[in-house]
């Protein structure tokens, strides 16, 4: 068997390892599964849960406390007393004992609107646990996007070296047969196949490149068995080319997670001082209780004794002086109030300067995909032309395989800028907001 049969052999095979793929998935369900299975969002959810389970009234200090308690306790004396006639008494290992059983209630009437800042301040960290959670998927979401595209762009990649391949398969098919027939050169021949050679070595490396991407899509699936080929059902990077900035920008405004995260951030920091403000005013405490208790003598005119009783009490109070810490907590949350502000404005701005930067790129890449589509249609013509003057013998190997390099530059170009495009695309839409229209 010839050369370049056995070649052929070989990189059909390693072409078709690499295209086997096992049950394919659109976006959708890449993400969808991915929702369900990934430990990140697993963590976030757990996160939030925890946050909508401290919101409570009792947390924030509305209901009052109740306890029930029992003690037993006891003492082991000696006494010795002298009296005024002269006489005395000694008692040794006395032994008295005492139990209590109580149900005692305290209960906060009022303490400066605390409880009320405080359950509100509980209320605006559960919307935040979801602003977490919600940050956490439409980061997924946009990872699971970009590597399902960049998927899609190796995936073409090979089929481009595949077909590089067999054009250098078919000119050392035609080299060695002149070289056979004497027509042609045995170094013509050796130099087709070191071209084929290297055409194959880089198909080979791209096809683990392809894999690695297959690997990173079951990691964000979180599926069990990265061994599994995962395949995906597009073939194809299609471009949304009708994105508008002053919609973006508009949704922006009003949907971006981490405008939403800063805000409720200032939310709270504006609670954290009604908090500490709140120790101004005086507080009304009111306890009851109700016990039971039993004592035993081993000295005295009493045996034991019982109590059964009720008791109650209200306090009222304010405080007057606490060595002005509560002026600096103040004067701290208010600079913290004016760091969440800062801290906003920066997100905004930051946001604003990515939307811009990312829809320039975005615009620049759509003209640019006009261009090379256009590159590689004149690529496509030219290597159609190049091959059959090769065939009949009016053109070098070398001018044929700068035209081979023309074709396959022009191909990567396109997938590249399809692939940019596509990202601009997803980080467009996860800064106004909208990477939910993935699913």
């Amino acid at each position: 068997m010839r050369l370049h049969h056995l070649l052929l052999l070989n990189i059909v095979f390693v072409f078709n390892t690499g295209s086997s793929w096992g049950q394919e998935y659109n976006l959708s369900e890449f993400i969808t599964t991915g929702m369900e299975n990934n430990f990140s969002l697993q963590i976030a959810r757990n996160r939030q849960e925890i946050s909508e389970n401290n919101f409570t009234p009792g947390n924030a200090g509305f209901f009052p406390v109740l306890d029930l308690s029992t003690r037993q306790s006891g003492n082991v004396n000696s006494n010795w007393q002298s009296f005024a006639d002269g006489s005395s008494a000694s008692n040794r290992g006395i032994h008295n004992t005492t139990t209590n059983a109580g149900l005692n209630l305290g209960w906060n009437l009022f303490s400066g609107f605390r409880v009320r800042t405080t359950y509100n301040r509980l209320e605006e960290l559960k919307s935040q646990g979801e602003l977490s959670t919600r940050l956490a998927v439409e980061r997924f979401i946009a990872q699971t996007a970009a590597e399902y595209y960049n998927f899609i762009q190796q995936a073409r990649q090979l089929n481009n070296l595949a077909y590089a391949v067999s054009l250098s398969i078919e000119r050392y098919r035609i080299d060695e047969e002149r070289y056979l027939i004497g027509s042609g050169s045995r170094l013509q021949m050796l130099q087709s196949r070191v071209f084929l050679n290297a055409d194959s070595s880089r198909l080979s490396r791209q096809h683990e490149v392809l894999r690695a991407s297959q690997i990173r899509l079951n990691e964000l699936i979180g599926a069990e068995d990265f061994d599994y080929l995962l395949g995906v059902s597009d073939t194809m990077i299609m471009v949304d080319r009708n994105l508008d900035y002053d919609l973006l920008y508009e949704r922006m405004l009003e949907q971006n997670t981490n405008l939403l995260m800063a805000a409720s951030n200032q939310v709270i920091s504006e609670y954290d001082k009604d908090i500490i403000a709140s120790r101004t005013y005086p507080y009304v405490n009111f306890n009851t209780g109700y016990g039971y208790t039993f004592n035993t003598f081993q000295s005295g005119n009493l045996d034991h004794q019982q109590t059964l009783g009720l008791n109650y009490g209200l306090t009222v109070g304010i405080n007057i002086f606490d060595g002005f810490n509560r002026r600096r907590e103040i004067s701290n949350a208010m600079i913290e109030i004016q760091n969440r502000q800062l801290s906003f404005n920066q997100v905004l701005q930051e946001a604003k300067a990515d939307l811009m930067t990312i829809y320039r790129a975005y615009e620049n890449n759509l003209r640019l995909l006009v261009m090379e589509y256009q590159n590689l249609e004149t690529a496509r013509e030219n290597m159609d032309i190049a091959f059959e003057r090769y065939r009949l013998g009016v053109l070098s190997g070398i001018e044929l395989r700068e035209v081979q390099k023309s074709l396959l530059e022009a191909e990567e170009r396109l997938l590249s800028i399809q692939y940019q495009t596509k990202l601009a695309e997803i980080s467009l839409l996860q800064i106004s907001g909208r990477i939910m229209e993935y699913l």
